[in-house]
Parts: structure tokens; C-alpha cells; sequence
């Protein structure tokens, strides 16, 4: 099990008590990372200063053992915990129902706490599809599960980047050890968590256009990483003002551009 789900079981102490929940550990207030490729890159996101995550975006063709990138593997915080099914299944997860999601929770309706929240449900509720993208905010490790095998099949494996050491600086020089490409041809489903008041996570099933890569590095103090990365070979129905087109020089539709799934992401794919 990805140690990305294993952070995530401890059960909070709402999943233990009937009746008012109190407010569930809250996740840090990290920049979002930007895989809603239908959305426009803010004007505050172009700066690798302020925004660590386009650090991640690279090109497929500089897959390959030497090649040294300068990334940020480092955890932002801690995430809150998952709800069983048993509990998140009954709690509404929607715009209409957000007053009585914030009185679940115990959440101030004029909090920056209720704010995050609405925005999250929002945003799960608009974002647009690419072509032959399906996508679930799943409120339950369960329902993550259900979706991934209902577009894979029954026999995946969840895989995420771990790093071997802990990683607290932001930015480090490595160099790339080992590449090893997934199964090509076949669609992969990934998992992205949300700001909320508990473990909610933006899953997408991509088509056979997108590959998973394992990717070995090391830097140059000996910290060494284990990334999962994508590459989307077909990116046409992008918003042409998305983050990636922002960072690198890229036309959308070519070459194949590629990101690193930060620590806590999941990428789901066939074993067969």
C-alpha cells in the first residue's frame, strides 16, 4: 500500500462519534497543484517562486538515466484523514447542501476553513473533461478504489512518489538513476487530494494518450527518490493558458509534456 494511503487511515475522532462532529484535522495551505487541464493558469502561478509545483512539469524526451532536474519533492504539511464509507457516504458533498456540511463539521460558515470547502466541492462540481477523461471526487479511500477498478479492471496497482529519505528543502538538483515506462496503451487513473475537512481526492481516468513512468533519482547529497511521473502525448483540448504552457515553451497539442505526481498523489494502473 503507497505509504500516500497509509498516512491517510488513522481514523479521525468524527468517524468514532454519533450525532455533531467536531471540526477534522486540517490539511496546510499549499499551492493547488494544477492537473484541471481545462483551467487557466492565475497570474501569480507563472513564478516558480511562487508557484513550486510547475518545477515538476518537464519534457518526455528528457526521461533518460543522467539528465538532472531541479524539483521539489518536499510534503507541504499533513493532509486529513479519510472517512470509512460507512461515515463520508451519508455526509452531503455538495453546493446546495453546504450549510449543513459546515454545522457537520462545526465550521464557522465565515471561516477561511468554509471558504476552502466551497471552493472544493465547486470545483469538483465544474471541472470540465478533455476528451476521454472521466473523473470522481472520491470521499472515501472505498469509493477511490471502486472508481479506479470500475475503469481498469479488478487487478491494479496504486503507486505514488516516496521518497527513501525525507525530503524538507523546496528545491534540490538530481540527477535521474532509472527509468522504467508502465504498460503502454492502456488508460491510467489518477488521484489528486483536495483542501477539505477530510480526505477528499480529484481522480481522473486518462486514455492510452497519457503513460506512467517510475522514475530513480538522486541528489547530489545522497537523498534519492522514487517519482512517479505522466506524459500526455495529446494535449489539443488543454486550456491554452494552463500552467504548462506558462512554464516551459509548449504549444498545446506537441511535443509530449510530462509532470512529476507530487509526494501524497496516486496514480492507479493495470497489472496486466
Amino acid at each position: 500500500m503507497p505509504k500516500a494511503v497509509k498516512d491517510l487511515l488513522q481514523p479521525p475522532r468524527a468517524a468514532a462519534e454519533k450525532g455533531k462532529r467536531d471540526s477534522v484535522g486540517w490539511l496546510n495551505r499549499s499551492p493547488p497543484v494544477p492537473f484541471f487541464y481545462r483551467n487557466r493558469a492565475g497570474e501569480n502561478q507563472v513564478q516558480d517562486d511562487d508557484y513550486p509545483n510547475a518545477a515538476l512539469f518537464f519534457m518526455e524526451k528528457d526521461l533518460y538515466p543522467g539528465k538532472l532536474m531541479k524539483l521539489d519533492f518536499s510534503k507541504n504539511g499533513t493532509w486529513a484523514p479519510f472517512l470509512t464509507r460507512h461515515d463520508a457516504d451519508p455526509v452531503p458533498f455538495s453546493s446546495e447542501k453546504l450549510s449543513e456540511i459546515l454545522s457537520e463539521f462545526s465550521v464557522d460558515p465565515s471561516s477561511d476553513e468554509a471558504e476552502v470547502m466551497k471552493k472544493t466541492i465547486r470545483g469538483c462540481e465544474q471541472i470540465k473533461s478533455v476528451e476521454g477523461e472521466e473523473k470522481l471526487c472520491a470521499t472515501s479511500l472505498e469509493s477511490m478504489i471502486d472508481f479506479a477498478t470500475s475503469k481498469l479492471g479488478k487487478d491494479v496497482d496504486a503507486i505514488s512518489t516516496t521518497a527513501v529519505e525525507t525530503v524538507t528543502d523546496n528545491l534540490r538538483r538530481y540527477r535521474i538513476a532509472r527509468v522504467k515506462q508502465m504498460p503502454p496503451g492502456k488508460p491510467v487513473v489518477a488521484c489528486h487530494p483536495q483542501e477539505y475537512a477530510y480526505a477528499v481526492f480529484y481522480c481522473h481516468k486518462m486514455e492510452t494518450s497519457t503513460v506512467g513512468y517510475k522514475v530513480w533519482m538522486v541528489a547530489g547529497e545522497g537523498s534519492q527518490v522514487e517519482a512517479v511521473a505522466v506524459c500526455h502525448r495529446d494535449t489539443a483540448e488543454w486550456n491554452t493558458m494552463h500552467l504548462v504552457f506558462q512554464v516551459p515553451i509548449v504549444e498545446p497539442g506537441r511535443p509530449p509534456v510530462c509532470q512529476f505526481l507530487p509526494v501524497d498523489h496516486l496514480l492507479w494502473v493495470s497489472k496486466n
